[in-house]
């Protein structure tokens, strides 16, 4: 299997789990509404989505890169909601 080929695995599953999260934004930015959901799991899903972005700088792989900084803007834009009142 070609490099190429790896990569665009890597980009496909980046692809499906970082969507994954769309739905919830969307749904708390719609509704303005977090209450339901855990401020403990955002803060730690977050620091591991900014441990596998520094992964995948260092081992320069633009799947890993780029669906963790989409999911860390989601988190952000997920987070700020959960934390304003």
């Amino acid at each position: 299997m070609s490099d190429l080929q790896i990569e665009i695995i890597g980009l496909t599953a980046a692809v499906f789990t970082t969507i994954a999260f769309v739905p919830q934004v969307l749904k708390i930015w719609k509704n303005r509404d977090a209450s339901g959901v855990s401020v403990t799991m955002y803060v730690i899903m977050f620091i591991g989505i900014c441990i596998w972005f520094c992964y995948g700088i260092l081992i320069d792989s633009i799947a890993v890169i780029t669906a963790n900084g989409v999911s860390g803007i989601l988190q952000t834009v997920s987070y700020t909601h959960l934390t304003l009142p």
